[in-house]
């Protein structure tokens, strides 16, 4: 504190003339250009810091005061530049202000011994008594925590991973706190052992206590009126509102809670919505969203997911207790009123519809309808591909993405098709012909993880899966084709080997970040042996994993256009070449074709049931196209065409390559 000086003599006896107190004057420090006319109805004790406040503050309104301290009790403190502070009704102990805070109607702010400030909270997630808590901290990740919460059978890794935790928790604990630049708390009632990042808002809240809110100026956090938030950590973008209640929980970058949401014992990563509902122990990876007042989130996983009118789970069957647990996996949604019994899982990009009690697993089934029927769990397989709202959600996750930090906590891979997603799909189909062979080509239904499956329905899933399959395994290739420079078969085949054959074999989401599952065995190894000791070099490995994506998706493609298409990249003719490309595109077409009609179905006379309310069918026609529009013009029907267009052309451009081939 070098910069600091005793308060002089004129400057107490202003002070007192302007109805300040303190038992101890020479505990006073001030720098050079302190103002004592700005200080004015303050009690000081312990040990006072203060700064020069010389800037005038602009208020809603256009109401212009000066910084400085009025109307307050200041216990122990260091205040910095141009802080202005007014009508603290009890006091504000314990925390160091950096410089242009804001504080106004505060009732408490204070520390209360030494705090850890919500770093190190152990968090029950998916199993409400114990087994997968994540010690939750500032800089926590998806994939950190999703490595804490599934990857129990790793004791070593797990060990080694919560000590760096548990280090990096130690580091922040104090018996002071910190306010940083730029942050404002208006209207304020109890703030107990919390830390605020820089130009974050707090305003109206009820009760906050042992927390992290940490912000920044490029992306700052909010905890808005009626909040009650215990043991929580909170990260920057992030907004609590609207008389929300947290308790040992983690908020991830650009999350919002809201709407009287409660959520206990659970994390929240990049980009997820919580609105009305309530969630228990759940472990929402990004993209999770809630909206609905009567959704209940308990005892799950869940990513890029959103959850209908009146979802719910049970995580007990009244034996043991609340053990059980669920996964839904990436791009799922659950239909109003929809229920499923723990244990399940649920294949990704998956729609559940009705109430499931017999404990389905349909993890290797993805783009499927899960639907019930007279207390009977039907499953249709692959017929999610063929959906416009698929391809909607796929295309708005990356614009909704609302972080604006400089550091992301979290690596997310949006791909809708990947590595990933068409893994399940060759299983998926291997799945339902040996269904097929078991159970005889000619029966109604088949029986698969407690689920029933139509004969027609399984035939479609397998042509979907085999369509959806080839329009992957063909973007890949036809996109090296595109930008390859190459005149003969040499060059090509230089052009499009693969890099390589790391990520050939199974791949995983972790929680957004789609890697090879080898990757993620190394990375485990490295924690478990000793050779990452940091959570830093720990982050910068997602950062890295998701930076190989795509090279190791297209060395994952080689071996799989081999065994899926017969096609060896290293001794096919260039005939064969065009001959799968032109297979490519038919495959691109007829999907897209399927997405129009499913598109055109919200275009019907029945899908203009309630409009017209006062005509008849030509005012029924004129009123639906004024609100919803021309399906023709219709920005994803228009999507649609233009896409069918773009990729019938490109794979002319690439065809038309290949004849250039010596």
């Amino acid at each position: 504190m070098n910069n600091y000086r005793n308060i002089s003599s004129p400057e107490i006896e202003i002070l007192q003339k302007n109805g300040c107190l303190c038992a101890n004057w020479n505990r006073v420090w001030v720098k050079d250009g302190f103002v004592a006319e700005r200080v004015r109805n303050v009690s000081f004790s312990g040990d006072i810091y203060l700064g020069v406040f010389q800037r005038q503050i602009t208020f809603m309104g256009g109401i212009v005061k000066f910084s400085g301290i009025y109307n307050a009790t200041i216990h122990n403190c260091i205040i910095g530049d141009d802080v202005y502070i007014n009508q603290i009704k009890n006091y504000i102990a314990n925390y160091d202000i950096k410089k242009n805070v804001l504080i106004e109607s505060v009732d408490t702010l204070a520390v209360n011994g030494k705090s850890c400030f919500g770093n190190g909270t152990r968090v029950a997630v998916l199993n409400e008594t114990g087994g997968r808590e994540i010690p939750v901290y500032s800089e926590l990740s998806a994939h950190t925590a999703y490595l804490i919460a599934f990857y129990r059978h790793k004791p070593a890794m797990i060990a080694n991973l919560v000590k760096m935790i548990d280090d990096y928790t130690a580091n922040s604990c104090s018996d002071r706190g910190v306010i940083r630049e730029g942050a404002h708390l208006l209207s304020c009632r109890t703030i107990l052992n919390v830390n605020i990042g820089a130009c974050a808002k707090v305003e109206s809240i009820y009760r906050l206590n042992n927390g992290t809110i940490n912000s920044s100026e490029k992306d700052p956090a909010y905890i808005g009126p009626g909040v009650i938030a215990e043991n929580f950590i909170t990260a920057s973008g992030s907004s609590i509102s609207e008389s929300s209640v947290v308790n040992n929980c983690f908020v991830g970058q650009g999350t919002i809670l809201g709407k009287q949401y409660s959520a206990e014992n659970s994390v929240f990563f990049a980009n997820c919505r919580g609105y009305n509902g309530e969630a228990c122990s759940i472990f929402a990876g990004p993209y999770t969203v809630s909206h609905h007042k009567s959704t209940l989130l308990i005892a799950g996983y869940y990513s890029f997911m959103n959850a209908g009118s009146g979802s719910n789970q049970s995580n007990h069957m009244y034996k043991l207790g609340p053990i059980h647990q669920g996964i839904v996996e990436r791009g799922s949604k659950t239909a109003s009123d929809s229920y499923i019994l723990w244990p399940a899982k649920i294949g990704a990009f998956s729609l559940v519809m009705g109430r499931h009690y017999r404990n389905p697993d349909t993890s290797e089934l993805p783009f499927s309808y899960l639907i019930e029927n007279t207390d009977e769990s039907i499953l249709v397989p692959g017929v999610n591909l063929r959906s416009i709202g698929t391809i909607r959600d796929a295309r708005k996750w990356p614009k909704r993405d609302m972080r604006k930090d400089n550091t992301l906590l979290d690596c997310i891979v949006f791909n809708l098709l990947s590595p990933y997603s068409i893994q399940k799909m060759i299983k998926g189909i291997e799945i339902l012909e040996n269904l097929k062979k078991i159970s005889g080509p000619d029966c109604d239904y088949y029986m698969y993880n407690s689920v029933k499956i139509n004969g027609s329905a399984l035939e479609k899933g397998i042509r979907l899966y085999r369509l959806g399959i080839t329009k992957f395994l063909g973007n890949g290739l036809v996109k090296k084709l595109e930008i390859a420079d190459f005149s003969n078969e040499d060059e090509m085949r230089q052009a499009i080997a693969p890099n390589g054959t790391d990520g050939t074999d199974e791949w995983i989401d972790m929680a957004g970040l789609l890697v090879p599952k080898n990757e993620v065995a190394k990375l485990i190894d490295g924690i478990e042996n000793g050779k990452i000791t940091s959570l830093d070099e720990i982050n910068q490995t997602y950062h890295s994993q998701k930076n190989n994506y795509f090279v190791w998706a297209w060395n994952w493609i080689v071996p799989r256009l081999k065994s899926e298409a017969g096609l060896d990249v290293e001794t096919a003719s260039v005939s064969q070449f065009k001959a799968f490309v032109e297979a490519w595109k038919d495959a691109v077409v007829t999907l897209d074709k399927m997405m129009y009609d499913d598109a055109k179905k919200e275009f019907t006379l029945k899908s203009q049931t309630g409009f017209g309310i006062d005509g008849k069918d030509d005012t029924r026609a004129s009123d639906f196209e004024n609100v919803r529009g021309e399906f023709t013009a219709h920005p994803a029907v228009t999507d649609i065409i233009e896409h069918i267009a773009k990729k019938t052309k490109l794979a002319e451009k690439v065809i038309e390559k290949l004849n250039g081939v010596k």
